[in-house]
């Protein structure tokens, strides 16, 4: 398929190609949706294997802000932005600098946040050239590291899930497998283990997996054959595209919620792959928007009470989207995109909208 033709099925409405040899940067921005505001989304820093698999990721990944936002309630439209190439070998002041004018240049459109191969500190550089930034320091007034956050979303998706399936939401002795121990997924084993959950855990890096068991006292597995674990609860909190054809049906499990973005490889058929084993899945842009809730809340005037406030409506959301996908007889993923755009579809009907001429009456 050609990149236009990619861009026009995804239904984006500016993609953004940034390129700069002095600096060794090459960035792509994409902007899928303004319709709820302007597109936010952070910048991922990777070494990715072509140009065309980083232009797949920042499509499906700004989409997917798309409707994360819409479906959480903010006023935000979707896009992301990608950075080829490894940082721990060329990122640099003068790279990240270049890359916050590029955003600059976009007037507002679209709002730059961290995401991974990326830091906090890391937006202080792009903030020098462009005030289209959030995710900042919380010395500089920001919000700091998301991930906290966005765990606790997770969180609270995963204890909703669990609750339409067995009618509590209380975690204590269930089996949960959490795939990926970043900040995010870190900081979810954290919780889980204040409510006495049984988890399990993997990780590429060996000496992450040891902090772990050491400190919160997860069950090691290894990362080839996580997903056949026979576990309660799967929680996927790497990279994408772990949820397909071939895992599937290898996998042993009631729940899926986890972190990672874009956990469907084919959004359709995986999702129905996942009804037909009588797995409930816990759509991914659903759960994990408390990142995304955290830095909308910065734009504000930073507060964590209301950051975590806002997050806390994640959970009846995810009931909400069970129990419409139920009605519908519809996979949960489907059933959140459809919320999603009806939200959007109904805010860009008011803003069309003509007022109408009114009767006035008066009395003399």
């Amino acid at each position: 398929m050609s990149v236009f033709s990619l861009i026009q099925e995804l239904g984006h409405q500016q993609v953004l190609f940034c390129a700069d040899e002095a600096v060794k940067l090459r960035s792509i921005i994409a902007i899928h949706d303004t319709t709820l505001g302007p597109a936010l989304g952070g910048v991922r820093f990777w070494p990715y294997a072509s140009e065309e698999e980083a232009l797949i990721d920042v499509l499906r990944l700004s989409r997917g802000m798309t409707y994360k936002a819409a479906i959480s309630g903010l006023n935000l439209g979707g896009g992301k932005a990608v950075i080829l190439g490894d940082p721990l070998q060329i990122k640099s002041e003068a790279l990240l600098r270049r890359f916050g004018q590029f955003v600059e240049s976009l007037g507002g459109r679209y709002i730059t946040a961290e995401d991974m191969g990326v830091s906090v500190r890391d937006m202080e550089y792009v903030r020098m050239e462009t005030t289209y930034v959030t995710g900042l320091p919380e010395e500089m007034g920001g919000s700091g590291d998301p991930s906290p956050i966005t765990a606790y979303g997770v969180y609270l998706g995963m204890k909703a899930a669990w609750k339409k399936l067995t009618g509590t939401d209380l975690l204590k002795g269930v089996k949960i497998l959490v795939q990926g121990l970043g900040k995010v997924g870190t900081a979810l084993v954290e919780l889980l283990r204040k409510e006495n959950a049984l988890i399990y855990a993997t990780d590429l890096s060996a000496a992450q997996l040891e902090y772990a068991q050491a400190t919160f006292g997860v069950h090691p597995v290894p990362p080839d054959s996580w997903y056949a674990q026979p576990v309660d609860i799967l929680s996927p909190c790497a990279r994408g595209g772990v949820l397909n054809a071939e895992t599937i049906p290898h996998m042993r499990c009631a729940v899926i919620a986890g972190s990672a973005n874009n956990q469907l490889t084919d959004e359709k058929a995986d999702s129905y792959r996942l009804m037909d084993r009588g797995i409930l899945y816990a759509p991914d842009f659903l759960i994990n928007a408390g990142g995304l809730i955290n830095v909308y809340t910065e734009l504000e005037g930073y507060s964590r009470k209301r950051a975590l406030a806002r997050t806390e409506y994640i959970y009846e959301a995810t009931l909400k989207v069970l129990s419409t996908a139920e009605q519908r007889g519809i996979s949960p993923h489907e059933a959140a995109m459809q919320l999603a755009e009806e939200r959007i579809r109904s805010i860009c009907t008011l803003r069309t909208r003509t007022l109408q001429p009114s009767l006035s009456l008066s009395t003399a």
